[in-house]
């Protein structure tokens, strides 16, 4: 059966809207991200024919699916999508609106059995067929409400059966200019109901004492102090002794997001521990792998303009006793150099927007 086959699309509701109407760069990585989440939430064995935009679409020949392995993958999509959304929106570090506006993103799945067949243009490969037209023309429906699971009479010509107490289906139709096309679906409010946030990671070092602090007030914005500071790519531009920081497997910042300190000295691995955000004060921190040391910084807001920032070197309390005083001074002088190091970075750091986010 080699011209017959599932169609299986999910696409992410929202996203014209939210690409048009929040910042662009990181409604393009958060929107990457998820697609990239579905796509390993594949369990069928599901093929990808193209990317489009803000949907995949998944084929498979071969026979009818099992109706209940299709809804299995549709589960397994669906709550992977939220579960990523959910922990984003409690460990994203940044305030734009793209990031803000990101746990609002909804998904539907469009499922169709029926003819196509795939063809190759040097290295691309696609499909084409009048069943490939039914699927995309189903995806602008009539149905009001963002998240559901659409399947057509080729899948499921009788009664659809309920898989979860939550599940209630409705029938309707599509017309096309082949004929009508019917279709029923269910909401899939109730199964988005289900997913809960992660449970707290003890990503924060609980033991620990502070041993050295430096403090500087800059003339620039609490948000662009925040990513002159926060952001990994700037590091080796202010902090003395840092030759490149190499993150590891995360876009955007977030609690959790780890990365490959390179210094002079040799190499080692940080992650994002914890984050905490006011309008007029942020305070995160970043702990070493084997959580040995932690660093905090707390920006505050100390007027029109201006922001103080201060940074709190801490070390575990089993180590802490063994810190000489003269290696305290060096990482004290070493702290304070950078501080004065990052005043003349801000200076050519602009943030589209941070003036009016922030005053």
């Amino acid at each position: 059966m080699e011209n017959k086959g599932l169609i299986f699309i999910p696409d992410i509701s929202g996203f014209s809207r939210f690409v048009s109407e929040t910042e662009i760069e990181h409604s393009r990585l958060i929107i990457q991200e998820l697609l990239e989440i579905l796509i390993d939430a594949n369990d069928m064995g599901l093929e990808i024919s193209e990317i489009e935009g803000d949907a995949i679409l998944f084929y498979k020949f071969g026979d009818p699916p099992d109706l209940h392995a299709l809804y299995r993958q549709v589960e397994k999509m669906f709550r992977a999508f939220h579960q990523n959304l959910i922990a984003y929106d409690h460990r994203r570090y940044c305030q734009c609106k793209a990031c803000m506006a990101a746990v609002g993103l909804t998904l539907k799945v469009i499922t169709h059995y029926g003819e196509f067949t795939g063809y190759k243009v040097r290295n691309f490969h696609k499909l084409i067929g009048r069943d490939l037209i039914v699927a995309h023309h189903l995806l602008k429906n009539n149905i009001e409400h963002h998240e559901y699971w659409l399947i057509t009479k080729s899948l499921l010509p009788g009664n659809p059966p309920d898989f979860a107490t939550w599940m209630s289906w409705e029938s309707s139709r599509q017309q096309m200019d082949a004929g009508e096309i019917a279709f029923r679906y269910t909401r899939l409010t109730g199964l988005r109901s289900e997913v809960k946030p992660e449970p707290s990671s003890g990503l924060e070092m609980e033991n620990k004492v502070k041993v050295v602090t430096a403090t500087q007030l800059y003339d620039t914005d609490m948000i662009t102090l925040f990513h002159a500071t926060g952001d990994f790519r700037y590091r080796s531009r202010w902090q003395e002794g840092v030759k490149a920081m190499e993150e590891v497997g995360h876009f955007l910042p977030r609690v959790g997001m780890k990365c490959r300190c390179i210094m002079e000295s040799g190499e080692h691995v940080l992650y994002a521990s914890s984050y905490h955000y006011q309008p007029d004060k942020i305070v995160f921190s970043e702990t070493a792998e084997k959580k040995s040391t932690v660093t905090y910084y707390t920006l505050e807001k100390a007027g029109p303009g201006k922001t103080k920032l201060t940074i709190d070197y801490c070390l575990d309390e089993r180590v802490s006793g063994s810190l000489h005083n003269e290696e305290k001074q060096r990482i004290q002088d070493r702290l304070t150099r950078s501080l004065d190091k990052l005043t003349d970075f801000i200076k050519e750091l602009r943030i589209p927007g941070a003036d009016a986010f922030c005053n």
